[in-house]
């Protein structure tokens, strides 16, 4: 698998981590930061890039840091 690949699922996995750290679901952190269930499932499982307005509406729903999320 390609390193970008690579990259968008661990960034997936730690954004899953840190949703159920927050005890939110997805259809809960979807609603808060303005988004669709599915998208924001297809966000959780790597399949789609959020933009980086989207990503950062589900940074602050889920109370979590970018850095923490990107691993920076």
């Amino acid at each position: 698998m390609p390193e970008d690949k690579l990259s968008i699922k661990r960034t997936a996995k730690r954004l899953k981590q840190a949703r159920q750290e927050a005890n939110l679901t997805q259809a809960e952190a979807a609603e808060s930061a303005g988004v669709s269930v599915n998208h924001y499932a297809q966000i959780e499982r790597g399949e789609k890039n959020p933009t980086v307005s989207t990503f950062k509406n589900i940074v602050k729903a889920i109370g979590a840091s970018s850095s923490d999320i990107l691993d920076i």
